[in-house]
């Protein structure tokens, strides 16, 4: 006798009864910009609805947040001043180090993770200081001021440290200086399979991050690496990681899944800047149906194992299950 599935389906509190994956604003990061100044609020052309903020509006933004049920953000800082080595990422009265002071003396129920990178700091746009000569970053030097960063970062008050430079090492350097300060207790979420993706375009206009030349395949993954990227999250498991995280989210749910199911670790993914922008762009033009193909992207995350997702779609999500209870959509 073959089975009947719609039995299941025909009624839909039957239908939710039964719903395997949902979606609830605990599941959510949200991405925050900071940049010096006061009352900026400036919209990005290639990501509608995502701002760069001086930090007073980023205050306000934190409120909003609550409001919907959002409590944990990523903080990205945009220094007036770049050079080689990210020196404003180095320093204590830095704009993260002043963005993440504010927040949580200001809003001290916020989770505030901190992107510890150098892409954003640096004249050159690349992830951590230039080997001229092969033209890459230099691995080793890069972990030494990553170090440095994530004590900048800790002393600040940082929730969580979340580095993403895809520096081999990185999360066994920084669990020891972490450790070795009296922040053993400060977690780190590792962009753990960080592919060298064409998806970051409009991250690359918020953040001001465009690299001078060339572009960051020699450190990030190969898109076309399937076993490499799971041996990378496993690795940094091994290291100390307590949180993995693959990124891109879309075109890599088969990652996602594979990883979680050779790892221990909570998943988190990240949706990034190009995704957001293409169902933006399609739901602008009437090609789909927005919202519903918002919702069903981010269960597909769910369904994929992930456990957190970064997204900023995260606050048009929150306000969809105000409006709808999760079970029912």
């Amino acid at each position: 006798m073959f089975q009947r599935f719609r039995r299941t389906r025909l009624n839909k509190h039957l239908r939710a009864l039964v719903r395997e994956t949902s979606v609830s604003t605990d599941d959510f990061i949200y991405p925050l910009f900071v940049r010096s100044g006061e009352g900026i609020k400036t919209e990005v052309a290639s990501m509608p609805g995502v701002f760069q903020m001086s930090l007073d509006e980023i205050l306000k933004e934190c409120t909003e947040l609550k409001k919907l049920g959002l409590y944990s953000i990523i903080l990205f800082g945009i220094p007036d001043v770049k050079d080689s080595i990210g020196s404003d990422s180095l320093c204590e009265h830095g704009i993260i180090a002043s963005a993440v002071r504010a927040v949580k003396k200001e809003h001290p129920d916020m989770f505030v993770v901190t992107d510890l990178c150098f892409c954003e700091y640096t004249d050159h746009g690349h992830c951590g200081i230039i080997d001229e000569m092969n033209e890459t970053v230099n691995n080793d030097a890069t972990l030494e001021i990553s170090a440095q960063q994530a004590i900048i970062h800790a002393k600040a008050g940082a929730d969580m440290i979340a580095p993403s430079g895809m520096m081999d090492g990185i999360i066994e350097t920084l669990r020891d200086t972490l450790d070795a300060n009296g922040y053993e207790n400060l977690p780190i979420m590792a962009y753990s399979t960080k592919f060298a993706s064409g998806y970051y375009g409009p991250f690359r206009d918020v953040a001001e991050s465009t690299p001078s030349f060339g572009d960051r395949a020699s450190y990030q993954m190969d898109p076309a690496n399937r076993r490499e990227a799971i041996n990378e999250s496993i690795s940094d498991e091994m290291q100390g990681a307590d949180i993995l995280m693959v990124k891109p989210a879309l075109a890599y749910l088969d990652i996602v899944r594979e990883i979680k199911d050779n790892t221990s670790l909570p998943m988190a993914v990240y949706n990034v800047s190009g995704e957001y922008a293409m169902l933006k762009l399609a739901g602008k033009h009437d090609l789909i149906d927005y919202e519903r193909v918002v919702m069903e992207t981010m269960i597909s995350f769910k369904r994929a194992g992930a456990d957190i997702i970064i997204s900023y779609h995260a606050k048009e999500v929150a306000k969809m299950l105000l409006r709808v209870p999760p079970k029912t959509i």
